[in-house]
Formats: structure tokens, C-alpha cells, sequence
């Protein structure tokens, strides 16, 4: 269960982890601050955090993972025959959708290129025409037929959701239509749905008279810094080879679009937690 923080994160800061509740803030925190390769299992982090049992640190790992800031993978690792299985949890400090960690994951289970040798000098080469195959172009999706109901976007369907995160943001349809390309920029750069939620809902004022007005507001004021996307890991490191998702609940493995949330179908169906435990 060794750390191993996606790239190109931005510097920590103070309110990384400000939307999350009491616990998973705390544990987020301990976890940001472990070296790459400091393992993360539910038994060791326990021994570490007086405050919570491994029941607690356990719900609350998975809550970490539904917010979208880590992964578990399970794969081979080594060379020269001394192959082993070891799993890792991808950490990000900044939460991520699922489509995101997504690509992140297949791309990480291809393996890193080999070394090219340096080419001897030898006679000169002529090069020779080579045919391209005629390639396949990718079939165009139907457009919905006359009548049938277009699937709202995630941006539209997190606006409304906000009405039952609190009252006092509830905006109707027309008003999630309209600020609905706002939000989606938020998306674009790589946060999820709670974190947007939070982040609308955070700090709320006794009473807000225009909620359309609000949340517009507060999606031009906080909208976040755009990320670069990841990029591929040195040449120089060994990898992963067969690797496979874990589900963070169960620990079943699987390709990285079985999961959501980082977790299995059946993990994302069960009862929510009771709550915290010891």
C-alpha cells in the first residue's frame, strides 16, 4: 500500500482539504504529508492515529476515494525474474473526477518505453517508401431522435443537486440551464462534484435572496486554477506490469471503468456507514 502522489501537483495549501468532514480532513492531512513509498494500509495508519480505530480509518479511506483524491492499484513490479505483486494508492491533494483518474490509470498501465541504444556508425542508409494502411475513422454517434430526452450533463446535474445539499441554494431548472456552462468549466479543470458542491455550499449567509444569483457568483469568484494534465512517468522507473484497480472497500480488482468512486458495483450499492467509529 505504499504513497505514490500523481504529478504535476500545484503547492499544498491551507484549504486543500477544507470541504471534507472532521476525520477524513485529519486523515487527508497525515496522508499529504507521508513521503512517496510510506505505507498507507488501513492497520499501519491506524497505529499512527490515536484518534481513530481501523473501522474509522477504513470509512473514511473510502470516503477519500468517492471524493476523489486516491486510487488503489494492484500489479507485478521487478525485473530479471523477481517479480512480485504490490499495491500501490495513487494520492492527489486535489480532488479529481472520475474521468480523470481514468485516463490517469490506463495510461500509467502502459509500461515505460525502453531505453534507446545509441546506433553505432555504420553505412549510410536509403530510405524506403512504406505504404500506410488506409486507417479507420471513428463512426459518428447518432443524434438523439425527435422526442427522446437528452441526458443532462454532469454540470447541470450538480446545480441541481445543490437544493438538497442545502435549501438555501435550490435553483430551478432554468436557472441550472443558464449557469450551466459555468460549472462545467469547473469540471474541465479537474474537480469533482463535491468539491463543487462544497465549495457553493461552504460558509453560507443566514438567508440568501437570490440563490441563482449566489451560486453564479461564486462560480466566477472560486472558480479553481486550471491543472496541467498528467504526464508520463520517467523512462528510468520500473513498472507496473498487469496492473489492475483495486477497489478500495473490498480490494477487488478490476480495469479502471469497472470502478467509480474507486469502488465496485456492489461497495457502491451497499448501506452508507453508520458514521465514525472509535
Amino acid at each position: 500500500y505504499g504513497k505514490r502522489s500523481v504529478p504535476e501537483q500545484r503547492p499544498p495549501l491551507e484549504g486543500d482539504f477544507a470541504f471534507l468532514p472532521e476525520r477524513e480532513r485529519h486523515i487527508a492531512g497525515y496522508i499529504e504529508a507521508l513521503p512517496d513509498g510510506a505505507v498507507m494500509d488501513v492497520k499501519s495508519l491506524a497505529k499512527v492515529l490515536p484518534l481513530y480505530g481501523q473501522a474509522a480509518v477504513g470509512s473514511a479511506l473510502k470516503a477519500l476515494s468517492v471524493a476523489g483524491h486516491l486510487r488503489r492499484v494492484r500489479g507485478q513490479s521487478g525485473d530479471d525474474g523477481q517479480v512480485r505483486w504490490v499495491t500501490r494508492t495513487y494520492w492527489s491533494r486535489i480532488a479529481h473526477d472520475n474521468e480523470w483518474w481514468g485516463s490517469f490509470l490506463t495510461a500509467e498501465a502502459v509500461p515505460a518505453p525502453a531505453p534507446v541504444p545509441e546506433p553505432e556508425p555504420g553505412p549510410e542508409l536509403v530510405p524506403v517508401p512504406v505504404s500506410v494502411p488506409q486507417q479507420r475513422t471513428e463512426e459518428p454517434q447518432p443524434e438523439p431522435e425527435a422526442g427522446e430526452a437528452k441526458r443532462p450533463s454532469r454540470a447541470f446535474m450538480a446545480l441541481a443537486r445543490l437544493g438538497r445539499a442545502d435549501s438555501r441554494l435550490a435553483l430551478s431548472a432554468a436557472d441550472c440551464a443558464e449557469l450551466e456552462q459555468m460549472a462545467a468549466e469547473w469540471f474541465e479543470r479537474g474537480v469533482g462534484a463535491e468539491y463543487l458542491t462544497g465549495a457553493l455550499t461552504a460558509g453560507l449567509p443566514d438567508a440568501v435572496g437570490s440563490p441563482f444569483g449566489f451560486v453564479r457568483r461564486r462560480l466566477r469568484d472560486k472558480l479553481p486554477p486550471r491543472m496541467p494534465a498528467p504526464t508520463p512517468r520517467p523512462v528510468s522507473e520500473v513498472p507496473l506490469r498487469r496492473m489492475m484497480v483495486e477497489c478500495t472497500e473490498c480490494r477487488t480488482p478490476g480495469r479502471p471503468e469497472a470502478f467509480i468512486d474507486g469502488l465496485c458495483r456492489p461497495c457502491r450499492e451497499s448501506a452508507p456507514d453508520a458514521g465514525p467509529a472509535d
